[in-house]
């Protein structure tokens, strides 16, 4: 005779000679074993069993959930389907690209750009539960082109020796911060990726035009992910208080999220490590006397928390963007020593002096231009330098441009001119392009009047002499304004004397 339960424990009874063997088994591992007279006290045991099986079930209950509660809350809360994934319409919504690749389970190799928590990590994790193909992982922060070997070399043994070398899709490479990856490194990639041995599937923060090689970015599609919308965020809260084994339990009332999205920055991770600081910083004498909830989040308690632990909300060192913006506005704002103190956090934290230097080149342009023009020649040269000596010298060359760029006077009017000629542009379409300024290659275009009437400058005393350069319809539009600073000043004097600009 045997009696199996469910969990914790096994009774099995001898039928030759009537001993009764009492087995207790957790997680399959047995503990003791005593033989005994069945008969004898038979209904008590079961009784006594079934208690036990009872009290071990709510045991691993417990277990699994302290186990659940002890990751953070963003993982807590990380989709497994498409369906509750939120965001990213335009690639995973009905029909979409992705959501049309991943139910079909087949694969083509593809990298995933956006800022961080918008969810590339999360899809990969999808498309692993969806599809019944090995799927491998690595890190470029600790991968070097070894780890990269190996996995492919799994991928392709494993085609073989499985046998479903032609009616399976391949392996799936997932590579976390694809664009970390050397050069030697993404090329160790395209074999594989060109002979279907691994579809590859990259994750990054940075642009891929300047971070992936361009033999393996034309061997992937791009696909851009967006910051998540203010929708997107207020679903996540509300699935996050309602949903969560945690959260769930603490009778949250969200009175107001103002701070919560605007400190989040369209971040999901951000905002629900936010959420998850302010619930544990939370006391009762934060809760409103006439309130029955337990918890009320309002933009003053936020704003507290985050005052109080200015890091805490971002527990994955994610000051990537926050603090790049500070370092570009301390520039723009001619403090150098607020520029040189945020460049430092980005040097020390590890940044991209690429990165640096690449920024650097656009804040030459956009916010000092023509005020003094030798900037963008100074950054420039200063992205090539990097490039040639990297760490630990590149930083006194970052620091010398640095100081220059916060130094120098201000002018965006570059800037402002070309988005007020795409402005006008965009709203005036295709006007004809004056007949006097038009090519004249061939004779037939001569006979029809292309290039007549053209005044070539340098004919002209000072190389200069006016004539009409815009389409007719814009011929007394102005879309280029000097701003006060000497060199712009002096730009500005010559065309007024040459009666360009009034």
């Amino acid at each position: 005779m045997s009696v199996n339960l469910q969990l914790g424990c096994k009774v099995t009874k001898n039928c030759g000679n009537g001993q009764t063997f009492l087995t207790f088994l957790v997680s399959s591992h047995k503990i003791i074993t005593f033989a005994s007279d069945f008969e004898s006290f038979e209904p008590t045991l079961n009784t006594q069993l079934s208690t036990l099986n009872t009290q071990l079930s709510t045991l691993n209950s417990q277990l699994k959930k302290i186990f659940i509660m002890s990751k953070p809350l963003a993982e807590r809360l990380r989709p497994r389907t498409l369906d509750e994934y939120i965001g990213q319409q335009h690639l995973v919504g009905p029909g979409a690209v992705l959501r049309q690749m991943i139910e079909s389970g087949r694969i083509s190799s593809f990298i995933l750009w956006g800022p961080p928590g918008v969810g590339k990590t999360t899809l990969a994790h999808i498309i692993a539960n969806r599809l019944e193909t090995p799927f491998f992982t690595l890190s470029a922060v600790t991968s070097g082109v070894k780890d990269v070997r190996d996995v492919i070399e799994k991928a392709q043994n494993g085609r073989y020796s499985s046998g479903s070398l032609f009616n399976e899709a391949s392996p799936i490479l997932f590579i976390d911060e694809i664009h970390r990856f050397s050069k030697s490194q993404q090329d160790s990639l395209l074999g594989a990726v060109e002979r279907g041995i691994v579809t590859l599937i990259g994750a990054t923060t940075e642009n891929p035009s300047f971070e992936v090689i361009r033999p393996l970015l034309s061997r992937c599609q791009l696909y851009v992910l967006k910051s998540l919308e203010k929708d997107d965020l207020l679903r996540l809260l509300d699935r996050a208080i309602t949903t969560d084994l945690v959260l769930k339990e603490k009778n949250i009332e969200l009175r107001e999220t103002g701070a919560l999205l605007r400190y989040s920055g369209g971040d999901a991770r951000k905002l629900l490590n936010i959420l998850e600081l302010v619930v544990e910083q939370h006391t009762p004498a934060t809760v409103p006397a006439t309130s029955t909830a337990g918890i009320v989040i309002t933009d003053e308690l936020v704003v507290s928390c985050l005052q109080q632990n200015p890091l805490a909300y971002d527990k994955d060192g994610e000051m990537h963007y926050d603090i790049i913006s500070a370092f570009i506005k301390s520039i723009r704002g001619s403090n150098p020593d607020a520029a040189l103190y945020w460049m430092a956090r980005m040097i020390e934290g590890g940044e991209d002096p690429q990165f640096i230097a690449r920024r650097m080149v656009i804040s030459a342009s956009e916010d000092i231009g023509l005020a003094n023009p030798n900037a963008l020649l100074l950054a420039n040269a200063a992205f090539d330098t990097v490039m040639k000596i990297g760490w630990p010298e590149a930083r006194i060359t970052l620091a010398e441009t640095c100081v220059y760029l916060a130094a120098s006077p201000k002018s965006n009017s570059a800037y402002l001119a070309i988005d007020a000629a795409l402005a006008l542009v965009r709203e005036t379409g295709n006007l004809p392009v004056p007949l006097h300024l038009r090519n004249a290659p061939t004779k037939l275009m001569k006979d029809l009047g292309y290039s007549d009437g053209y005044k070539y400058p340098h004919d002209y005393p000072g190389n200069y002499v006016a004539q009409q350069y815009m389409p007719d319809e814009l011929k007394d539009r102005h879309l280029w304004q000097p701003q006060h600073s000497p060199a712009e000043e002096k730009l500005g004097q010559r065309l007024k004397d040459l009666g360009v600009k009034s």
